[in-house]
């Protein structure tokens, strides 16, 4: 049965929290394992982690760090950072000890929430050798170990002292044009750049999606996207929260668990980059499980064949199956398919801008292009960053004096304003979802002691839609293989950025500028090594 949505009145992620309380109370929130989280119940929930910021001095506009994978602990923490009028600072997962602290440093974090282990690997550990001196406090979501200063229950514990009156006013304090979000995403520079948001702009963008998504109160929402990325985190549990859904996070995707939990679960949305549905078409349990309660994919970020998209729809059993394009300098969502489109635009294009914001295609000269005619996406609306965190310049080069926030994305516009995606003028690939930035990795690659010159390019691949390629120049008398450069890589980056290829070269192919060829540079690794 399909209920009307009717549209939160909070512009603010704090009021929202209250109304959603007050409409969906006696419906669940989270569920996560043995935890279970009301609606009604989850204000009390949140405000307990804010009595414990305001309780360790956190200040509104003080910025607070998460560096967990999908759970219950996430939610609260980065809604108790909001509701204290804080900025939340989402670290990827998959970021070594190094990586995480340049941007705890950068964003001045004062506290970080940390998991103290996921997939094997000991998080706190990993930064206590490079730990920012403004890091006040690690409070860590699980065993406190020798590395963090207090755990979850500790750092609750210490907020009883917080009237929570006091945590209440501070959430209605927060007004809808502060900033909610610092998230911090690479650029070509290879420099990461941090992107501000304010609350107004998430609510307004993601009621619109939920509008088209068609996602209801009750909904059971499988969230297999990172939290700590705008699809899992603002297209993921704050879209349940404006729509009355109940989140149900699930830390790393294997098609296994999550056939299971579609059937065990009852799981009817289920968003993800097309790598999820593939993995899902090919299992071979696929005829034997029930799927019967999917009802809303969306997807994107990636090259998708028309057949994909009517095979979700016939074999897994989705009445709904949407694309959309964004980035993290317009909140993470711009354009989308509508419910009724057809599988080829549902493929082949990123679908139209979402209400209250434009999409232009710009040629070099800064001027519009006819439909049809490729030349850079542009985007303007309530959606665009307030800006770079303390980076004026980089903000100026990103946003024009008329408000156009330039991607570097190169795509066209139908006659119908759909927009789809051609090539990238940052050369950035996508590997299973993840933005990869060649120059950032091109950077890392350079401090290896046996590599001269390195440039990293995005190549096809069946499972991932594309892989980093690393073609390398090695110096004067020094040896390297591909399996050796692979495991130094995995020692030093986030694992998505790791070369799944690596080529050897005399010398790499140069332009008149003396700038590598990179077009040349991929005919040759196309070419049988």
């Amino acid at each position: 049965m399909t209920v009307h949505f009717v549209p939160p009145l909070a512009r603010t992620l704090p009021a929202l929290v209250l109304e959603a309380a007050q409409r969906h109370a006696g419906r669940a929130f989270i569920e996560d394992g043995d935890t279970l989280i009301d609606y009604a119940d989850l204000p009390a929930r949140v405000l307990a982690v804010s009595r414990g910021l305001i309780a360790h001095g956190i200040a509104p506009g003080d910025r607070v760090a998460i560096w967990a994978p999908n759970r219950a602990e996430w939610i609260l923490a980065a809604l108790g950072i909001q509701c204290a009028g804080a900025v939340m600072v989402p670290i990827n997962t998959r970021m070594k000890g190094g990586e995480a602290a340049d941007i705890l440093e950068r964003s001045r974090s004062r506290v970080l929430f940390v998991v103290d282990r996921f997939l094997d690997v000991d998080y706190p550990a990993m930064l206590a050798g490079c730990r920012p001196t403004t890091l006040e406090k690690i409070v860590a979501i699980g065993a406190c170990g020798d590395h963090a200063d207090l755990d979850w229950a500790a750092f609750l514990a210490a907020g009883a002292d917080v009237a929570e009156w006091e945590a209440r006013a501070r959430a209605e304090a927060v007004r809808p044009d502060d900033v909610s979000d610092l998230m911090f995403t690479s650029g070509t520079t290879g420099r990461p750049k941090g992107v501000m948001s304010a609350h107004r702009q998430i609510i307004q963008a993601f009621i619109e999606y939920v509008k088209i998504a068609g996602i209801q109160p009750g909904d059971r929402y499988l969230i297999v996207n990172p939290f700590f990325h705008a699809f899992g985190y603002k297209a993921g549990w704050v879209t349940c929260l404006i729509a009355g859904a109940t989140v149900l996070p699930h830390p790393v995707f294997d098609a296994e668990a999550v056939f299971r939990r579609i059937e065990a679960d009852r799981i009817s949305v289920l968003p993800g980059p097309p790598t999820l549905y593939l993995s899902m078409l090919a299992h071979p349990r696929l005829a034997q499980t029930d799927l019967s309660s999917l009802r809303v994919a969306v997807t994107g970020a990636s090259t998708i064949p028309p057949v994909l998209i009517e095979r979700m729809r016939r074999e897994l059993g989705f009445k709904v199956v949407l694309t959309a394009y964004g980035l993290t300098e317009c909140g993470g969502l711009a354009t989308i398919c509508a419910a009724d489109d057809d599988a080829e635009t549902v493929a082949l294009t990123s679908g139209h801008a979402i209400p209250g914001t434009e999409v232009r295609i710009f040629d070099a000269d800064n001027q519009p292009v006819q439909a049809g005619e490729a030349g850079e996406i542009c985007l303007r609306g309530f959606h665009v960053m307030k800006g770079y965190f303390e980076d004026a310049k980089a903000t100026a080069e990103t946003i024009d004096e008329e408000g156009w926030l330039h991607t570097g994305d190169i795509g066209t516009l139908d006659a119908r304003g759909y927009l789809r995606i051609t090539d990238r003028l940052k050369d950035m690939f996508i590997v299973g979802g993840f933005n990869c930035y060649p120059a950032e990795i091109e950077a890392a690659l350079t401090s290896h002691p046996a590599i001269a010159q390195v440039a990293v390019i995005g190549v096809p691949d069946e499972r991932m839609g594309e892989v980093g390629c690393a073609c390398v120049v090695l110096r004067p008398g020094a040896t390297l293989d591909e399996a050796g450069l692979i495991a130094w890589s995995r020692e030093n980056m986030a694992n998505y950025k790791v070369p799944r290829l690596v080529r050897f070269y005399d010398a790499l192919p140069v332009n008149a500028s003396n700038k590598v060829a990179k077009n040349e540079l991929r005919a040759l690794v196309r070419v049988p090594a």
